[in-house]
């Protein structure tokens, strides 16, 4: 390696222009890099997301886990790009099991959440150490805040991660069309995902890892700025550098100049030795005296620096005042005043957490008894206001089902109004929801989940769906829906309709 072979001019600079020049050399290879970093990390979540279908959630945190791994190649890349001679990518993948040998374990254990591991990976990677040298050279190169940055960098990263994400996230809810069925409900993400929507998971794990091969490379980039910057510092690049750059344009001009300054030394007469005289006084200085001149240079500047330091400390033994002669506090005294003040804590702690039990008892009474907060309970329904429902006479069949199989041949968008009708009607009169004109069908379907009755829940969302689908864009269901409704509707409610 030459510095003078450097694409980029290597010099001192802030920690935050270091990142900033690490992150412009990735700009210049994006594509390789995301190519780089894409081609192991893709097949490694097809291949989770296969291997987990039932847990996407699983594979996720296994490919975050292994994230470290993925960040060798575009390191390498890098390094070999700032003098001028970037890999090609067959050459990198050929060099990435050379790569993933090199303190594997190490990474994913106990160096995986270390928040400046942007800046120790360079030293792991390129300089080729032991252990113990390379413990030395991490730590020379930390010393005097040499990491300042790296652990900025990952924090804003984790963000930056996290808000790309759910931005994307979000781009594809408003993608999906309303046919989808599938509504953003904040309470169905901490319950299991239904086995027909696991695709959607795998599809935002998918999301995760183009969000990462976008910032992956301009992560270890920021690290690489930033370790080059502190090697600047410590070891003069910037002069060695220019040293080298010196001697290559004067290379070739050498032996001519040395030919001239013989010529020219060998056209000067030679040195005129005086002869000493006697009168010439003595410049030697006795040892006292030349101390005394040393110690008057080195106490002016630059040698002389003076440096005012205020800090607590303990007061001078010399100067405490008589402490023996005050009457002493017996021990046991201490002792009793110490527990009772540890009786107090106890009791200090006992009643704050009575308090909070107390405070939030309606939402422990969620966890414990498996029912809504009594101050998110819907109140009673007032007179007059029923369930929201298709236009159609306020009057009920006897027969629900058997009338609803009629109309089907006819109108079937009669009879999925009317079924809908009377599932409402049932709710309200056998299972007490208290159901109002403002409910949305989601609200709905919500309030029927916590009755944890899996029957009626898939009666009622198939029910919705279908209706939903006629009723704002006109799509008739098909003829097997039919005999599913009207047997899952027989099954749970029977024939006859409420009275």
């Amino acid at each position: 390696m030459r510095l003078s072979d450097s694409v980029a001019a290597l010099r001192p600079r802030s920690p935050w222009e270091a990142m900033d020049f690490g992150m412009l050399l990735a700009q210049r290879h994006a594509g390789l890099l995301m190519l780089a970093w894409a081609i192991p990390a893709l097949p490694l979540l097809a291949l989770l997301s296969l291997l987990l279908w039932e847990s996407p959630a699983w594979a996720l945190l296994i490919f975050w886990w292994l994230k470290p791994l993925g960040e060798r190649l575009p390191l390498f890349i890098l390094s070999r790009a700032l003098f001028g001679e970037t890999p090609r990518l067959g050459e990198s993948l050929r060099a990435l099991p050379g790569l993933l040998r090199t303190e594997w374990l190490a990474s994913l254990t106990r160096r995986r959440l270390n928040p400046t591991r942007s800046f120790d990976l360079p030293v792991l990677l390129l300089e080729g150490l032991g252990d113990k040298e390379l413990q030395q050279r991490r730590a020379v190169l930390a010393a005097r805040r040499g990491k300042r940055g790296a652990g900025w960098l990952t924090l804003v990263g984790l963000h930056l991660e996290l808000a790309l994400w759910l931005g994307l996230l979000a781009f594809l809810y408003l993608l999906l069309p309303a046919q989808a069925g599938i509504e953003l409900d904040w309470q169905q993400l901490l319950e299991d995902t239904p086995p027909d929507r696991l695709w959607l998971e795998h599809l935002t794990n998918g999301l995760y890892a183009l969000v990462l091969m976008i910032w992956e490379p301009l992560y270890v980039a920021g690290g690489f700025g930033l370790y080059l910057n502190r090697r600047v510092h410590l070891e003069a690049w910037d002069l060695e550098a220019a040293f080298q750059r010196l001697r290559r344009r004067l290379g070739s001009a050498t032996g001519i100049l040395l030919l001239a300054t013989g010529l020219v030394l060998a056209q000067l007469p030679g040195p005129a030795m005086a002869e000493p005289t006697a009168s010439q006084p003595s410049q030697t200085l006795g040892r006292q005296a030349a101390r005394a001149d040393i110690r008057a240079m080195l106490g002016q500047p630059p040698f002389s620096r003076r440096e005012e330091t205020t800090r607590w400390r303990f007061g001078d033994p010399a100067q405490v005042s008589d402490i023996e002669s005050q009457p002493a506090v017996s021990a046991d005294f201490i002792q009793r005043l110490a527990q009772a003040l540890e009786m107090l804590l106890w009791l200090a702690v006992g009643s704050g957490a009575m308090l909070l039990a107390w405070r939030y008892r309606a939402w422990l009474a969620v966890f414990t008894g498996r029912r809504a907060p009594a101050g998110r309970r819907v109140p009673p329904r007032p007179p007059g206001h029923s369930a929201p429902r298709p236009a159609a006479s306020p009057t009920l069949p006897a027969d629900i089902a058997t009338q609803a199989e009629r109309l089907w041949a006819e109108d079937p968008g009669q009879a999925l109004a009317l079924l809908y009708r009377g599932l409402l009607e049932r709710l309200r009169e056998d299972y007490q929801l208290p159901l109002s004109e403002a409910d949305t069908e989601g609200e709905i379907l919500r309030r029927i989940r916590r009755l944890e009755r899996p029957e009626l829940q898939h009666l009622a969302e198939t029910l919705i769906r279908h209706w939903q689908n006629f009723a704002y864009g006109r799509h008739l269901p098909p003829a097997a829906v039919k005999d599913e409704l009207l047997s899952a509707w027989r099954a749970r409610f029977g024939s006859g309709s409420s009275a």
